[in-house]
């Protein structure tokens, strides 16, 4: 068991940790071993929030003052810390969120590329200066942080989204409160140490552990001008309606269900390989995770051959166990939700070619879940339409580039879309026609560059991108001046 300083079992607020003022806690365990039990954390309320949105108010004023230059290499120092601490942090991932150590090594790298592509934004943060009507008049725009910002992220990557929400915001001149998953407390409290020790001034980043209370009291407090949420669909759509009155600005992430093509020409090699790694990396726990596999029916039998050997073939288990494939799931509801998916598949027709089973030979008492994955699954079934966030794959057939383009964009999701095929005219037709915000090709359908934008279309997305020099139209705001001279 790792040793864990008391000190990060609280919230952070106005450069302090202390604990919750009800005093009230909830325990963190490990997925791969409930008897592991990592801390008791704060289990905070909206009296809370409501402090921390103060200190955040309280401080905005001189960080805003500083300059984008100067609060880059603050942003720097943290992570100079961040790197330095890489394997503390991704044991403390792998322990309290369940994916494998490497992932979990993987997701500190991908932090650290987001926030060394934020520190580089500080001289671009720029406007644009344009003709006048008038003679002798300087006619210019530029940008302004937006104020006090609420960062509400999940459990999936506990590391990587809080940093691409905590960085933009801080360079921009925001001030904010993160609220973390209640399952991945101490990786979020990880980070804003290194942020606090790198030098932010207290107040400019305040942490707030807990639940939908808390989350509920950062949307309500008319202090906070912007909310950053990545989550589910239901609580984007809760947090649209309960801002709307006040205009609130958000920037919403939200469910996918996503696709991936593969046609009668396609490299069967290679889309086995990329759907294994789609569907079953980080146990399926990915927005962009691969969920469906839309394939010709002439390739169909192939490639369900290769995919049901190598799917069949993972060893589930621990991740901090280095013969592993697939690690647990994070909690005992997202087990029963795959397990009920499964079984509800079945009862409509689908065929469990593979998994389907909760995992328990040989492993301690966690939340495993075998590889699973379903042919025959028709197109419309619910198990094809709803989001399920764990490794458990639908094969559904197609006859042709058409009829899979239709069964793609059938979901009400648009996250990832991914087509394998050797014909560059179909190619670029399934760029053109899939209803996804992020597009791949002969590639897995999950990964993204710290410089693209982060995002979905139809319901995944309403707002700016992440990780992309588009975040700026969230934490900034655009102001235009005219000078007669």
């Amino acid at each position: 068991m790792h040793a864990v300083d008391p000190a990060h079992f609280g919230n952070f607020t106005a450069g302090h940790w202390h604990a919750a003022e009800s005093d009230q806690t909830r325990l963190d365990i490990n997925p791969a071993d409930v008897s592991d039990h990592i801390g008791d954390f704060a289990e905070s309320g909206g009296p809370d929030a409501e402090v921390a949105v103060e200190a955040a108010e309280n401080a905005l004023p001189g960080w805003r003052d500083r300059g984008p230059i100067a609060r880059a290499e603050i942003l720097r120092r943290a992570g100079e810390l961040l790197a330095q601490r890489r394997a503390e942090v991704a044991a403390v991932i792998t322990r309290e969120q369940g994916k494998r150590l490497g992932e979990a090594r993987g997701e500190v790298d991908r932090a650290l590329a987001i926030l060394d592509f934020t520190i580089g934004e500080a001289r671009r943060l720029n406007g644009v200066t344009t003709p006048a009507e008038e003679p002798r008049t300087l006619a210019m725009t530029f940008r302004r942080p937006i104020g006090v910002v609420g960062l509400i992220t999940p459990w999936n990557f506990p590391l990587a989204i809080p940093m691409w929400k905590v960085a933009p915001a801080l360079l921009a001149g925001c001030t904010a409160v993160l609220k973390p998953s209640p399952l991945t407390p101490l990786t979020a409290a990880l980070l804003v140490q290194a942020f606090h020790d790198a030098g932010v001034p207290a107040g400019v980043l305040n942490l707030a552990q807990g639940d939908r209370p808390v989350g509920e009291a950062l949307v309500a407090d008319p202090r906070v001008t912007g909310i950053s949420f990545t989550g589910s669909l239901p609580v984007g759509l809760a947090i649209q309606r309960a801002g709307a009155p006040r205009l609130l600005r958000t920037q919403l992430e939200l469910g996918g269900k996503n696709a991936l093509l593969v046609l009668d020409d396609a490299d069967l090699d290679k889309a086995t390989d990329a759907i294994v790694h789609g569907a079953f990396g980080q146990s399926g726990q990915r927005c962009s995770a691969t969920s469906r596999v839309v394939v010709d029916i002439a390739v169909r039998d192939e490639l369900l051959h290769r995919l049901t050997g190598r799917a069949a073939a993972m060893k589930v288990g621990p991740g901090t166990d280095p013969a592993s494939d697939i690690g647990p799931v994070v909690a005992a509801e997202r087990l029963t939700a795959c397990l009920a998916a499964v079984e509800q598949a079945a009862a409509g027709g689908a065929k469990v070619v593979c998994g389907g089973t909760r995992a328990t030979e040989g492993l301690p008492d966690g939340y495993y879940v075998h590889p699973t994955v379903l042919r025959d699954v028709p197109w419309d079934s619910e198990i094809a339409r709803e989001e399920i966030f764990g490794p458990v794959l639908s094969v559904i057939d197609c006859d042709g580039f058409d009829d899979a383009i239709r069964i793609a964009n059938s979901v009400e999701y648009g996250m990832s879309g991914t087509v394998f095929t050797r014909d560059p005219a179909r190619m670029f037709e399934a760029l053109e026609r899939l209803e996804a915000g992020m597009l791949h090709v002969n590639r897995p359908g999950v990964g993204a560059y710290a410089h693209l934008p982060h995002m979905g279309t139809k319901a995944s997305q309403f707002g700016p991108p992440e990780c992309s020099p588009q975040v700026w139209d969230f934490y900034t705001e655009w102001r235009s001046a005219c000078i007669s001279y």
